[in-house]
């Protein structure tokens, strides 16, 4: 009996062992996806964020002391102290302004491709973590300080379309007007994540509209609203001091280096690009300028230079991040034969630009905008565009609609910001105070104190 149980159980444990191994063996169950893996935040390169830096204060150098001399020395003694002073305040004033509220409107949260919204004012949300859309390698704050730099400069630049005549504390009102309602929308729709100027694919690297036709073309509005200086054409307004002009020109030169280069945001082969270009172009519009004026008046001068200089530099700022060193050869001489003829021209139209901003900005900056739609090559940035000499004569259309599109927020938004400070405070200050001259009616103090002719020096 034992034995047949243990058989029988045997005998099923037998069964159980066959059909175990002849059962295909079900597949696990599938296993759950494993959860993406979030991505890394951004890291800070020390290197780009060093450049950049480095690059801002590089740009600050041309505001003060760079645009301060060379404005400065080209007026007349009575106006030295104001003219420098105005480079220097903006430098304050846009400072505040563009904490407060000028970079969130400028790059702040679009709003329909016009304008930054509200919503970083104050710098509420710009910390020093990146912004992939503004520097995925640097602090966000270091974006938005070397942006500042070119917010100070630029309407610096309109302040020698009316040297020598504005009242200062119109000035102070103009200044912040300009730069909320002119400047912040520009930048916003040319380099502002959204901007219609830049979803058409404008392209301008450093500034070409942004800065100089903004600059200019306000100026062209300034010279002809404000009006002449007294006693132009009729009496000599010559420049007082030409070394003066000619170190604050230098200066500009070697702060442009932060302008274009820095504009790469990045320490590498751009900003090495954007770097050589930058001298190229330069040398080359100084040359342009120096020989177009040995040619036509004989001889050439220090002035004209110096001028030529700077002209290349307005230039070649919007092709910078985007032309060979081939093209900026061109792009720089044809700045200086551009420039020179087109300050030569407004004695003939009769407005009185005192510093020839409208030749220089106002052309150079069109030039240099319609020259990267000529010269623009993917081989040099492929975040770019390629121009009409690399087949695709398209960038120098869209390159056209950002030069009107500027020319005419520019002309018609100055214009209605003067005339209407014009009726609030007026804009000129009296004859008898512009006689005087501006430093002492405005700010009670002389740019050169010289003593009597009986002063012999302090006693032994």
């Amino acid at each position: 009996m034992t034995l047949a149980v243990f058989f029988a159980l045997f005998f099923i444990s037998g069964i159980g062992l066959g059909w175990a191994q002849q059962a295909p063996a079900q597949a696990p169950p599938p296993a759950a996806p494993a959860p993406a893996a979030p991505a890394p935040p951004p890291k800070i390169d020390s290197g780009d964020t060093a450049w950049l830096l480095t690059s801002s204060a590089l740009v600050l150098v041309m505001t003060a002391p760079g645009l301060a001399l060379f404005y400065g020395g080209m007026v007349r003694p009575k106006n030295a102290l104001a003219t420098i002073m105005h480079s220097f305040i903006i430098l304050a004033l846009i400072s505040v302004q563009w904490v407060l509220w000028g970079y969130s409107l400028a790059f702040g949260p679009d709003k329909g491709g016009i304008i930054g919204g509200l919503e970083w004012i104050g710098l509420r949300g710009v910390g020093l973590t990146p912004n992939p859309d503004y520097g995925a390698t640097v602090p966000h704050q270091a974006y938005m300080v070397f942006q500042l730099m070119f917010a100070v400069i630029t309407p610096a630049l309109i302040t020698g379309a009316f040297a020598e005549r504005m009242k200062f504390s119109t000035f102070i009102v103009f200044t912040l007007a300009w730069a909320t309602f002119i400047y912040d929308p520009l930048a916003h729709w040319v380099w502002g994540t959204g901007g219609w100027l830049k979803n058409r694919g404008a392209l301008d690297f450093a500034g070409g509209t942004v800065v100089h036709i903004s600059s200019g073309i306000s100026a062209l509005a300034a010279a002809l609203i404000i009006g002449k200086r007294k006693g132009y054409g009729h009496e000599p307004m010559r420049p007082h001091n030409l070394p003066l002009t000619v170190t604050g020109a230098s200066l500009l030169w070697f702060g442009w280096f932060g302008f274009n280069a820095g504009s790469a945001i990045s320490a590498g082969a751009l900003a090495t690009s954007a770097f050589v270009v930058t001298n190229t172009a330069t040398a080359a519009a100084a040359l342009g300028w120096m020989f177009s004026e040995w040619a036509m008046r004989g001889k050439p001068t220090v002035l004209g230079a110096a001028s030529g200089a700077v002209a290349g530099l307005v230039a070649i700022t919007p092709a910078s991040g985007f032309v060979t060193p081939m093209a900026s050869i061109i792009i720089g001489a044809g700045a200086g034969f551009f420039c020179y003829n087109a300050c030569n021209v407004k004695a003939r139209l009769g407005y009185d630009d005192s510093l020839d901003v409208v030749g220089v900005h106002g052309i150079g900056g069109t030039w240099g905008a319609l020259a990267t739609g000529l010269f623009a090559t993917k081989t040099i940035n492929p975040d770019g565009g390629d121009g009409l000499f690399y087949g695709n004569p398209a960038q120098l259309g869209t390159q056209l609609i950002a030069v009107v599109a500027s020319w005419v927020l520019a002309f018609f938004g100055t214009a209605i910001i003067l005339k209407v400070l014009d009726a609030i405070m007026g804009l000129r200050v009296s004859q008898e105070d512009e006689m005087a001259g501006l430093d002492l009616s405005q700010h009670s103090e002389n740019a050169y104190a010289l003593e009597s002719p009986g002063f012999a020096g302090p006693k032994p």
